[in-house]
């Protein structure tokens, strides 16, 4: 099974991984690409995007005349965790410009990992958090999407950026595309950075009610999650756990730093539900 997994807001890679550590750890074959030029995928399998001599830009650019023969195999390599990833790096920002000179743009990913399918069981294609080709990308190629929101006020537009790129996708492909699961995560109270109006918001309450703010924030998220279970049908929230950051600095997923942690908990409960998908 094919599946992207996207970013809206301000992008949680860690939520790709974690699934991905999940499904290794049951037996089960699995490969990432990257196709985010931040490469946080890549760094946070514990290997370094400046040290592979090739990456997913190379797959890109092999249909371009001029560029080395480079297929999704030759780049593939085995990480620490047992995980298999197709890297990524900074280069990849070079390759937007590029494909928007050729009409069939849209499925060189889905081309490109037709000769790998029946090697994995699951195959999880990292998008940017930015709108564009490598997000649409991603969604042409892949047969399920997850889109990964944090719980904050941003997680609208989130949404409907993604909902504009379905609607592109249909118009380009003639296929009807929607957010199989979304995933909230929510962040500390001390890191969750909030847009200038909302901090306005917060302290103007505080301000008039004398109250503390725990008790509307935790109301806006509850209210953020029941707006988003409206529109996608399987929604699962991941609690705050500062492990998750532990992980990305060791280079590991968090179902091998710390799998009995709130979030791994969580994590593993949803690849349970990613493996009962058809």
């Amino acid at each position: 099974m094919t599946f992207a997994h996207h970013k809206g807001g301000t992008g949680k890679t860690t939520s790709c991984l974690s699934i991905a550590g999940c499904l290794q750890k049951k037996g089960d074959k699995v490969l990432v690409i990257d196709c985010d030029p931040q490469a946080n995928a890549t760094s946070g399998l514990g290997i370094n995007p400046d040290s592979q001599e090739k990456n997913i830009y190379d797959v890109f650019m092999n249909v371009f005349e001029g560029f080395p023969d480079v297929s999704l195999k030759d780049i593939i390599t085995e990480t620490p965790s047992g995980i298999y990833l197709a890297p990524s790096s900074l280069d990849l920002v070079g390759v937007e410009p590029y494909l928007y000179s050729i009409n069939e743009r849209a499925s060189l990913l889905k081309n490109a990992i037709k000769p790998v399918l029946s090697e994995y069981k699951y195959i999880l294609i990292d998008t940017p958090p930015s709108m564009g080709q490598f997000v649409i990308n991603g969604i042409v190629a892949a047969d399920r999407i997850v889109l990964t929101l944090d719980s904050s006020i941003f997680a609208r537009n989130g949404l409907e950026s993604l909902n504009c790129i379905f609607s592109d996708i249909k118009e380009i492909t003639g296929r009807s595309r929607s957010a199989d699961m979304a995933i909230l995560t929510r962040a500390g109270a001390l890191c969750e950075r909030k847009a200038p109006f909302e901090e306005m918001r917060l302290a103007f309450w505080h301000m008039i009610t004398g109250k503390g703010t725990d008790d509307d924030e935790k109301a806006r998220q509850n209210s953020i999650e029941e707006e988003i279970k409206a529109k996608i049908k399987e929604v699962c929230t991941v609690p705050y756990d500062s492990e998750v950051y532990r992980a990305q600095t060791e280079g590991m997923p968090l179902a091998y730093i710390s799998p009995e942690s709130p979030a791994a908990v969580k994590y593993n409960e949803i690849s349970e539900i990613i493996a009962r998908w058809k």
